[in-house]
């Protein structure tokens, strides 16, 4: 294919404002200390060891990617300046001149090389857990010490969006680190604002600034993340000053907060919790009629979907029992990020629509089903399946929420125990989501991961497919949110809500800028100057 993706200047000077200069100072002078608490609990030092948020979110200050996602989930330069297609399976990477990592060696192709080669080949399950971005590649070669070639098995059209997650570290001449060593004190080196200064895991993380950093001097002098897991105490350690920024607010507590001086910023998250149906199996346990007799699955037939999908109340959810901080959900991202329809809208319940389609099923008297879920893993859970259940009985459904820890509750929906359940997605691209969730089970493809009801769509798979198969930009955009349109039509889950992501801070923040992944860093932490 012909090259297919280039950025012009204004777009690097968009981007890296963007995520660059809101967490950086021209004055050193300025700088201060900065104390998080967060519920991130960094699980290693080791970058390449485990894919999770509390990783990935901690690390960054340390590691930088090659490309990373902007406000809108879209990729944007970072150590790579730009890309460009060379042939179906060969993408082309320009990277940063002037780079340098913290023990001040120069950053170069053979450390983009050396931390693919090292999660694709040296790394292994479970401790591979980014062996999924770089599966596909065949090899990484570099023509010049700023150039990186990476050919693959295969044609891949989002290969930029899959080294969002890459953190890249330095080459070592006698092989690959060992995660053993690094969690044993060997001093973790990358080219980001912040250099390493002790981890205490489970408890502490100590930065200080890197001040020969290639994007600016950071705003922070030194920086202090506390693991504070419990949600009450995160909110009193902020409260009290204890903390200058706390993640990972209760939307109850806002009120509180900002009553005692506290700002509090949020945004709605990449990701949406959702109800999904057991619509392969033939008689579901947990589900029968009214009288507790059994009968075959309604989940088959898209009228049943679609009555419990018009008898769901998702602004109540979002706006009493999320209290404004979440948004009623049509789709699987919020509207506006790339690949999301602006055609989908939530509409108000129509619960004589709803009881007309149940009859005209053959259910007029409507069936009792189980709605599982886990006990207290996102904001709202528990009390969204009491008030779908209450929504449902207006339309002869008698759903009995059953709540469990995540665990159990996981085990129990992977082995088919549950009719109905509520569940969450989130990822780099809402094209995971869609394919994980709603894709028929594919190991080739990839897809159907997630898609435990097990619905089977073969329109919607060759959809999905093509939109896949595009360049990264707006036709590929289009494309999804087309599939989208048309895999929710057929009304296979019920997505209820994107939860906001809330933050809040003290007078010596400023300000602090959201990003949807859900991260917690120092750089999105703007100085008052107070």
């Amino acid at each position: 294919m012909p090259f297919l993706h280039q950025f012009r200047s204004t777009v690097f000077a968009a981007a890296l404002a963007a995520t660059v200069s809101a967490g950086f100072l021209e004055s050193a002078a300025m700088a201060e200390d900065l104390r998080i608490g967060t519920q991130f609990k960094l699980m290693t030092l080791d970058p390449h060891y485990a894919d999770l948020g509390e990783n990935n979110s901690l690390l960054s200050h340390i590691y930088e990617r090659l490309v990373t996602q902007d406000a809108q989930m879209n990729p944007v330069p970072r150590l790579a300046t730009s890309w460009k297609r060379l042939s179906e399976t060969q993408w082309e990477f320009k990277l940063r001149e002037g780079v340098k990592f913290h023990d001040g060696s120069p950053f170069t192709a053979q450390d983009v090389i050396y931390s693919i080669e090292r999660i694709r080949d040296f790394l292994k399950p479970p401790s591979g857990g980014y062996q999924s971005y770089t599966q596909a590649i065949k090899s990484v070669s570099a023509p010049d010490p700023l150039t990186v070639v990476i050919e693959t098995t295969s044609d891949i059209p989002t290969l930029p969006l899959l080294m969002t997650p890459i953190f890249i570290m330095p080459h070592k001449a006698d092989g690959f680190a060992t995660t053993e060593d690094l969690n044993a004190g060997a001093r973790p080196v990358g080219t980001g604002p912040y250099k390493f200064k002790s981890w205490q895991s489970g408890e502490t993380l100590n930065l200080e600034w890197n001040d020969a950093y290639w994007g600016g001097t950071p705003a922070w002098t030194n920086v202090t993340f506390r693991v504070i897991e419990s949600p009450a105490a995160r909110v009193a350690a902020l409260a009290t000053g204890d903390v200058d920024v706390a993640d990972s607010i209760p939307a109850r507590d806002v009120e509180g907060l900002e009553q005692r001086g506290v700002k509090v910023e949020s945004a709605a998250a990449a990701r949406s919790n959702f109800l999904q149906f057991d619509i392969g199996g033939e008689k579901p346990p947990g589900l029968t009629d009214k009288a507790g007799g059994e009968i075959k699955n309604p989940f088959q037939d898209k009228r049943v979907r679609q009555a419990l999908t018009l008898a769901t109340d998702r602004a109540f959810i979002a706006d009493r029992i999320l209290l404004g901080y979440g948004t009623a959900a049509s789709q699987l991202f919020p509207t506006g990020l790339a690949g999301t329809s602006a055609n989908l809208k939530v509409t108000p319940p129509d619960y004589e629509k709803a009881k007309a389609l149940l009859a005209e099923a053959g259910y007029p008297d409507g069936f009792k089903v189980v709605l599982a879920g886990p006990a207290g893993r996102y904001p709202g859970d528990g009390e969204s399946l009491q008030a779908i259940a209450q929504n449902w009985a207006r339309i002869g459904v008698s759903a009995q929420p059953e709540v469990a820890p995540f665990s159990v509750f996981a085990t129990k929906r992977s082995n088919g125990d549950y009719p109905v359940w509520y569940g969450g997605c989130s990822g780099e691209a809402v094209t995971f989501c869609l394919g994980a969730l709603l894709g028929s089970s594919d190991n080739e493809a990839g897809t159907g991961s997630l898609n435990y009801g097990k619905y089977r769509n073969p329109a919607f798979d060759e959809m999905l497919a093509k939109a896949m198969a595009m360049d990264e930009g707006p036709d590929r955009n289009a494309a999804i949110a087309e599939a989208t349109e048309f895999v929710m039509a057929d009304y296979p889950m019920i997505p209820l809500y994107h939860f906001h992501l809330i933050v809040g801070h003290g007078e010596k923040v400023g300000s602090y800028a959201v990003h949807p992944r859900g991260w917690t860093t120092a750089m999105q932490a703007v100085p008052s100057g107070k």
